[in-house]
């Protein structure tokens, strides 16, 4: 790679110093349009129901197309997906801001939304990709275990970030500009910086150099093998959580006659799971994946059920809430880094792009449904019965994560208790 020195030594190195900002504020609209499109459309029209059913459809044209894309970067490369993904998306995202306010009729703002989340650039998931592939090319022998832990690290604390403070944001525009700026915001940013993704000089995919490694791809079906549907299960569950959370909470501080600090109190979750998830690499040897999603996973359900008590403390309610949601982060980023390493050792050959956008997929449709659902619950039963919502959601988390330790062999982990890279050319090929 031009771009890079000729025997990198560390990740940086091999992708350049413009690629990890690039990559961050690229995957920022991913995470602000749903709650983007729920906010416009309850500003617009007035239906909270009707946004609701807007945000399920986003996630449904996400669950849909998601892993059409990386299917088909993995099979054509990830600049060309992206970079028409990109184009389309701010399309559409526009298109969102101008039909909401025109008297065309709500099936055409349902189709608008579809469109929106079918063409999401799927930038994280194409970044760990391609940084997985990366570092099994470029990097020593040696160096390549430690470095995937500490890059899956980096990627489930960046995504941790966005998906708490995107709907802070978008919380931000909606207030001090307009309903549509957050939409408008997410066109820009996805036309200027998923282009620059595209673009960068690590979006260039090595092609096969024989007829027999191009066609070194495990079949579709190798994508339904057990460990790695448990994986998905556990990361929707994850979505589920992060719509869930956030809805209810909105809902329990508009109660409190502050839902516009929502977004403040909810930035506390991201604290210590960003301190958590960049600790991961750091762990002992002896605490493995499976033992890690097991004992995170119980933080965040004793968290979660935490949250209703705190909730019917009164006076005292915000603060209790503050410690509870301190608490429900330390849960939250260990588990996203160690579903997303399970993912990479569980990935097929050649299909490891498909894999990341599978599991970046599942995020938000589980985010997107459980906003519908846990609103309509918020609106009918209040908002103290909404706090139970999240409890489900991590109940789901720890219940894959049980079945993950059933299913886990010992030898597929690496000494240092993280996921090894495919020892196939899926990863060697990947990015």
């Amino acid at each position: 790679m031009s771009h890079s020195p000729q025997n990198p030594q560390t990740l940086i190195q091999a992708t350049g110093f413009s690629y990890f900002p690039i990559a961050f504020i690229a995957r920022l609209p991913f995470a602000m349009m749903v709650v983007g499109v729920l906010t416009l459309v309850v500003s617009a029209r007035g239906d909270v129901a009707l946004g609701g059913l807007e945000a399920a459809v986003v996630g449904l044209g996400t669950a849909i197309f998601g892993p059409l894309i990386g299917a088909a970067a993995d099979r054509w490369g990830q600049r060309p997906a992206v970079l028409l993904a990109g184009v389309v998306n701010s399309l559409a995202l526009l298109a969102m801001a101008w039909v909401v306010f025109s008297p065309l009729p709500d099936a055409a703002l349902l189709a608008v939304a579809f469109v929106i989340g079918a063409t999401a650039p799927q930038v994280s998931p194409m970044s760990r990709s391609r940084l997985v592939g990366i570092i099994a090319r470029a990097l020593p022998v040696e160096r390549r275990s430690r470095v995937l832990n500490g890059t899956m690290s980096y990627e489930s604390t960046a995504d941790e970030l966005v998906f708490v403070f995107g709907p802070f944001i978008v919380g931000l525009l909606a207030t001090t500009m307009d309903p549509a700026a957050p939409v408008v915001g997410a066109a820009v940013l996805t036309f200027v910086f998923a282009s620059a993704f595209a673009l960068h000089p690590t979006g260039r995919t090595p092609r096969a150099r024989h007829r027999h490694e191009a066609e070194a791809q495990a079949p579709a079906s190798e994508l339904l093998r057990a460990p790695l549907v448990v994986t998905l299960i556990g990361i929707l569950g994850m979505g589920l959580f992060f719509g869930a959370i956030l809805t209810a909470f909105t809902a329990f501080m508009a109660a409190q006659g502050g839902a516009a600090q929502a977004g403040l109190y909810y930035g506390i979750m991201g604290v210590g799971s960003a301190i958590l998830a960049l600790g991961v690499a750091w762990f002992s040897p002896t605490f493995t994946l499976p033992a890690r999603w097991l004992s995170f996973a119980a933080v965040l359900t004793l968290g979660t059920a935490l949250l209703p008590l705190a909730g019917g403390m009164g006076g005292a309610a915000l603060v209790a809430m503050s410690v509870v949601l301190f608490v429900l982060g330390c849960g939250v980023g260990p588990t996203l880094v160690t579903q997303y390493s399970i993912a990479a050792m569980h990935s097929p050959v050649g299909r490891s792009a498909t894999v990341m956008t599978m599991m970046g997929s599942s995020v938000v449709v589980g985010q997107a449904a459980a906003s519908a659902i846990v609103g309509i619950i918020a609106e009918d039963a209040g908002a103290q019965a909404a706090l139970w919502a999240p409890v489900v959601a991590a109940l789901v988390v720890l219940g894959a994560g049980v079945a993950n330790r059933m299913l886990h062999r010992a030898p597929r982990t690496t000494a240092a208790g993280a996921a090894e890279p495919p020892a196939s050319d899926a990863v060697a090929d990947a990015g």
